[in-house]
């Protein structure tokens, strides 16, 4: 392979076995992002990714180019990396740029899924299985246009879908894994399908349907099918979008939709049938989306270096822009104070139904008290009554044997007469 040296690299952003570096191309002056897989130096070594594993990657990338694919542009090696010079993909992830609007309609979600389903549907046509579609997987083109084109991205899990074969494995990102990963099960081009169902339900809802406190009972979650349509999140989601969702949330691999079935499904197909008052117009808040983001990038594991790459670029441009985007925090600041005024207001809410529960729980805990104190006035009486009793009782005992000693004389009495 060639020498990386006629490009120009820039900023760069580490992972656990790579690096993600903005280059230029000298000659021309376009753009890529140079990625750096540390190469296993030997079997023993637990550093690095093992040279299969890194060609098996390439050689998939080098079979993709369509529009919803990020494009390999060239490969190099030296002797200690595999490089990757790829398509710059500079709008940042999907997720991200749909949690800063205001709000997001169900037909805009679809033009996004359907551009995921078709970069699918094209991986799915080669028989390539992704097995890590993720959020963080889903990125931007561009986001500076009407439509942003989706790209899907990181490969380095993907696999060749071999008829007849044996695949089994146990790999991915626990929250969006297939119930077959979890129970090591044999594995095919299904195991996408699910994941896109995870993704749908958080992008309308801003709820992951089977993340557990530990990956633990994430991945029991998972095999238990235990998830539902909380009416809190999907209260102004259409039964179309549920449809959809639950079709691609089964279980069972035989029953679950294709990617042909989806792209035909009506909740997608944009000349579907199906009557207007099945699809909502309802604007559906990405308040929660917003909040899922950020506990996602919080949280997430730093081995998606492509994403972490893209979004230390924003991060960058974003102080840039810091001080043009002072109007826009003057701006929300009447957004934010209706919504200070709205926590006070339930809270006050709150309070009063405190104070009322109070004031219930005080009166029932009084007439407590007073039968209890009448209760006790009826114990002692009844010990005072029996204490009489007692003493009656032991007056008898005691006249007892005058009585007895007088009944001879009175028999003797009886005898004489």
């Amino acid at each position: 392979m060639q020498s990386v040296s006629q490009f120009v690299i820039s900023r760069n952003i580490s992972g656990q076995f790579a690096i993600v570096k903005r280059c230029k191309e000298k000659s021309t002056g376009t753009e890529y992002a140079a990625k750096f897989i540390k190469k296993r130096q030997s079997r023993a070594s637990r550093r690095g990714v093992r040279r299969e594993e890194i060609e098996r990657e390439v050689g998939i990338l080098q079979e993709l180019q369509h529009t919803n694919v990020v494009a390999l542009h060239d490969v190099y090696e030296n002797r200690t990396d595999v490089v990757l010079i790829l398509e710059l993909v500079s709008g940042g992830e999907l997720f991200d740029f749909l949690a800063q609007k205001e709000s997001l309609s169900e037909e805009e979600a679809t033009q996004f899924i359907k551009q995921v389903l078709d970069g699918v549907q094209y991986l799915h046509s080669k028989r390539i299985a992704h097995f890590d579609l993720k959020p963080e997987n889903i990125m931007l083109l561009d986001r500076n246009v009407t439509l942003p084109r989706i790209k899907l991205i990181d490969f380095g899990l993907a696999h060749k879908i071999e008829a007849g074969a044996d695949f089994k494995n146990i790999f991915g990102t626990p929250e969006f894994v297939a119930p077959e990963i979890v129970n090591y099960e044999q594995l095919g081009l299904e195991a996408d399908m699910w994941s896109i169902g995870v993704i749908t339900y958080i992008l309308l809802s801003g709820a992951s349907p089977f993340l557990g406190d530990t990956k633990q009972e994430t991945l029991g979650n998972i095999s238990a099918m235990n998830y539902e349509f909380d009416e809190e999140f999907f209260s102004n989601t259409s039964e179309l979008a549920k449809s959809f969702i639950k079709q691609l949330l089964e279980k069972d691999t035989r029953k679950r939709m294709t990617i042909q079935d989806a792209l035909n499904h009506p909740w997608i197909k944009e000349d579907s049938a199906a009557p207007e008052a099945e699809k909502k117009l309802e604007q559906l808040k990405t308040k929660r989306l917003k909040e899922y983001t950020i506990q996602l990038h919080s949280s997430m594991p730093q081995n998606n270096t492509y994403a972490n790459f893209e979004r230390f670029a924003h991060v960058v441009e974003d102080i840039s822009l810091m001080e043009t985007g002072l109007s826009e925090v003057a701006g929300s600041h009447h957004t934010l104070q209706g919504d200070l005024e709205a926590l006070l207001s339930i809270y006050n809410d709150k309070e009063a139904w405190y104070k009322e529960e109070s004031e219930t729980a005080r009166k029932q805990l009084s007439q407590i008290h007073y039968e209890f104190r009448k209760v006790e006035a009826t114990r002692r009486l009844l010990q005072e009554d029996m204490k009489a009793v007692d003493a009656s009782l032991e007056s008898i005992k005691d006249q007892g044997p005058e009585r007895e000693a007088a009944l001879p004389e009175s028999n003797n009495q009886q005898q004489v007469c």
